[in-house]
């Protein structure tokens, strides 16, 4: 599936309106400069030969040259551990706001906090990315001054101080929060429907107790298939939110690369990317078979 997805991503590179030659020319170039970099670029060839010479690379860790002249693996060192710090926290703020909030509309399901996160998850899910980030951005930086609007770089290459990272982790754990919170709720809800959650009730165990101890570790698979799901959808988010912080990250050089049709840096992001996917979604299916397996 990989394989399949880096073809396509290379053809729909391609299809894209002008090359890479033509979009990282300098003023006043002529078009046999841009000829002469199209053919040094190797984009006179058909883009299969391009896709099979990047792609029989990629086993040994050569990701091929930007359409700028860098090598694409350095081009990404500096900015994916901070895609990575930003990512894992807004991971693991969905995972503990989710799971706080769908136990606590589990106490008393129909009730009013019950209702209420209900609707709130609903409305958070129904959001995209980018609205969330321009609504704490009016709220948090604009409107009251207390968060910085833009991220500033520090010398390390990441952000300049913690308080950068505030509003694009928000803006990416809050739909992703909402999606998990429904999950965590519906997975409670089956769980509090067997028979041993029940006789936990019949000793007088309190609902409380009978959540935490009973029903939520057998809702953790469900719960778990979820998060991995919000893995992928928090790299897809990351594009936009970076770009809309000037967050130094893979999703703004991403952005640049398509700007460039700068297929190899494209390519690259993407194989990055569903390898995290697919390392999330191997210990997901880890985590479940090993509950399933306890229970039996």
């Amino acid at each position: 599936m990989l394989v399949i997805l880096l073809a396509v991503i290379f053809a729909a590179v391609d299809l894209l309106p002008g090359d890479a030659a033509s979009a990282t020319s300098e003023r006043g170039e002529s078009a046999g400069d841009i000829a002469h970099r199209r053919h040094l670029l190797g984009l006179d060839q058909p883009v299969w030969e391009r896709f099979g010479d990047w792609i029989t690379g990629l086993p040994t860790g050569d990701l091929g040259t930007s359409a700028r002249g860098e090598k694409v693996a350095d081009l990404l060192a500096a900015p994916l551990p901070n895609t990575l710090l930003l990512g894992g926290i807004a991971l693991v703020a969905t995972i503990v706001a989710a799971v706080a909030l769908g136990v606590r509309a589990s106490v008393r399901p129909g009730g009013k906090v019950d209702r209420a996160v209900d609707l709130a998850s609903t409305a958070a899910f129904a959001l995209p990315e980018f609205v969330v980030a321009v609504g704490v951005m009016l709220l948090l930086s604009l409107w009251t001054g207390w968060l910085p609007a833009a991220t500033v770089t520090g010398p390390d290459g990441g952000p300049a101080d913690w308080t950068m990272l505030v509003m694009p982790v928000l803006a990416l754990a809050i739909p992703q929060t909402g999606w998990n919170t429904r999950i965590v709720r519906a997975a409670l809800a089956d769980q509090l429907r067997t028979p041993h959650v029940a006789a936990a009730r019949l000793d007088g165990l309190t609902t409380r107790r009978v959540l935490l101890r009973h029903a939520l570790p057998g809702a953790w698979p469900t719960v778990a298939t979820g998060i991995a799901t919000s893995t992928g959808m928090l790299l897809g988010g990351a594009v936009v939110v970076e770009t809309l912080f000037n967050y130094p990250g893979v999703g703004t050089v991403l952005a640049g690369a398509v700007a460039d049709r700068d297929t190899p840096v494209v390519a690259a992001v993407s194989a990055g990317a569903a390898a995290v996917i697919a390392l999330v979604l191997l210990l997901a299916d880890l985590v479940r078979a090993r509950t399933l397996g306890g229970r039996s």
